[in-house]
């Protein structure tokens, strides 16, 4: 990813031209992927995962149920962005309008401590994002179990037979995963049963169409379909990986798995234009910062500022993004370990910061700001994206994650499974960027049993009466958050209809590093306009993925799979 650092006065303006001509350069996206229906629809970026939640559909099965086959299926043919030895975050609509909001975080293990990631008094970021130390307990099992359990209507055993049909039997590697392959190869080959899965027998990834079999990952779906959950946390699974972990210098253990609990919590709820935003809670960041953003420029008319000035419009809302992160490096953890304020997502504290928005130059925000009460009120103690919803009144937002691209690189032998990367969403030393340029505080050091904060941003949009609009998320990191926002003023503010505005180019400002990075296909004068208005311009690739689901007015159900990738969305 190059950073153009461009200033006005700085580069002949010919140069400057060519840069922002590149910027603008037409997105690299296939043609928009939409279905509707008036029974269930379903939404993700791989067709084998939408397909296992069609066949559970058909078979009588709910939203809950089609998510959870889903993620399963993902778990198998897109498992370099998630898995069952990752996390995950729920967010479910039920049909009597309950909210759900299941925690399926990873936790640092019981032997983990502040220094374990300090040599030499700095901090090494290889040793949080590859290899034994890497690795937190995995959660998304326990939180699939929780959420088909308390709201769906199919055993787990069912839900895991597609993800197990898939790996005994393969799969064709697409384009995606070729890529993910190729550019973590060097990473992938340290460990012989991860090199055994995903290379050659030269050492070389596998290219696209390889029928990738996945023999020891069918076994585990196979025992878990027989045994259930507890194989994996309190049984062979467990022992296996704490005794190579042991074995290896990792500090997860066995015990880390059978102390490993999924969490109910309270969801945020804020409103947005008329609106109810439901977002995640802490350990998620994206709830509330979806929410501080959206109550930022709640205040300018934004429908008639993106017709008439776009280029103030997206100034406004990059520098609403610029804020929003520096509150997050600085107030966000795992509200069972720190004091997380509420108030960061308080109408009354976006009025506090709103004076640090200038129109037509940039701000420089030095730190973050204090929320109201924030010593008093708190909360209580490479990623994927699904969307599913029914006519029955199940709206279901999963997003799932092993973290950077096949997580940890970890494969303990016999257990086919990636193992994540999470303890490097800690701030493993205060001011230490992490994969994603991410730098935290003391609210997200590492600790025994605490959950990394996460960008992860599952979101529900209903109406006032409190009926479902729309299901939606994304992967990519820190950008999770900015997409959610964008597709949803999209939607809201410029009426661009949710194909559109999945498909739209994204923006995206994370207060550190200072910089504005922007996908291709923006107009060259607005591009033009953010550098003359003081902004650091980066290009990137893409912004993420998205996927959603949406109701129109005639109650018929829109589902919405990213462009960017090859996925799939289906309804009937």
């Amino acid at each position: 990813m190059a950073i153009f650092l461009i200033r006005r006065g700085w580069l002949a303006a010919l140069t400057v031209t060519l840069i922002v001509s590149q910027l603008a350069a037409k997105p690299h996206t296939g043609s928009t992927h939409s279905a509707v229906g008036s029974r269930y629809a379903v939404a993700t970026v791989q067709p084998l995962a939408t397909d296992a939640a069609m066949a559970v559909f058909e078979e009588g099965g709910n939203a809950v149920d089609a998510a959870i086959a889903a993620a399963l299926t993902l778990s198998v043919v897109d498992n370099h962005n998630s898995g069952i030895g990752g996390g995950c975050l729920c967010l479910v609509r039920t049909p009597a309008g309950e909210l759900l909001a299941i925690d399926g975080r990873e936790t640092a293990p019981a032997l983990a401590t502040p220094e374990m990631f300090v040599v030499g008094g700095e901090a090494d970021p290889r040793l949080s994002q590859t290899g034994p130390l890497a690795v937190g307990t995995p959660g998304a099992l326990a939180a699939y179990a929780l959420l088909a359990k308390t709201a769906g209507s199919k055993p787990l055993s069912r839900l895991l037979e597609p993800g197990r049909r898939a790996a005994a039997e393969g799969f064709a590697i697409d384009k995606n995963y070729a890529d993910r392959l190729k550019s973590n190869a060097k990473e992938l080959g340290k460990f012989p049963a991860t090199r055994a899965v995903f290379l050659d027998a030269e050492g070389q990834p596998h290219r696209e169409g390889h029928p990738l079999v996945q023999a020891d990952l069918a076994k585990t779906y196979g025992a878990l379909i027989e045994n259930g959950p507890d194989w994996f946390y309190r049984g062979p699974f467990a022992q296996r990986v704490g005794a190579w972990m042991q074995a290896e210098g990792g500090r997860l253990r066995a015990s880390d798995f059978a102390t490993y609990k999924a969490l109910r919590r309270e969801p945020i709820v804020s409103t947005y234009r008329g609106r109810q935003i439901i977002g995640f809670p802490p350990p998620s960041s994206g709830g509330v910062h979806v929410a501080q953003v959206l109550n930022l420029i709640e205040r300018y008319e934004l429908s008639t500022l993106f017709e008439d000035d776009p280029l103030t419009a997206t100034h406004v809302v990059a520098e609403a993004m610029k804020i929003a992160f520096a509150d997050r490096a600085h107030w966000l953890g795992d509200s069972d370990f720190v004091e997380v304020p509420r108030g960061l997502s308080a109408k009354s504290y976006a009025d506090q910061l709103a004076g640090k928005i200038r129109l037509k130059r940039v701000t420089q925000v030095k730190s973050h700001g204090e929320p109201p009460e924030w010593r008093q009120d708190v909360f209580g103690r490479h990623t994927t994206h699904i969307a599913a919803a029914d006519a029955e009144g199940y709206w279901v937002a999963i997003t799932a994650t092993v973290n950077t691209g096949f997580g940890s690189k970890v494969i303990v032998p016999g257990t086919g499974v990636i193992l994540n990367n999470e303890m490097d969403d800690f701030s493993i030393q205060p001011g230490t960027p992490n994969a994603f340029g991410l730098v935290g505080a003391a609210n997200n050091a590492v600790a025994a049993g605490k959950r990394p904060l996460s960008s992860m941003s599952p979101t529900l949009v209903l109406d006032a009466e409190g009926r479902p609009l729309m299901a939606l998320g994304a992967a990519g990191g820190p950008k999770i958050i900015s997409q959610v926002i964008l597709m949803l003023i999209n939607t809201v503010d410029r009426q661009m209809s949710l194909a559109e505005a999945v498909a739209a180019p994204r923006w995206h400002h994370q207060w550190r590093p200072d910089v504005l990075s922007v996908e291709k296909g923006f107009d060259p004068g607005l591009l033009l306009g953010l550098l003359d208005r003081g902004h650091t311009l980066t290009q990137l690739p893409t912004a993420g993925v998205g996927q959603a689901i949406g109701r129109d007015a005639e109650d018929r159900l829109i589902a919405v799979n990213d462009p960017r990738v090859a996925g799939k969305s289906a309804a009937r």
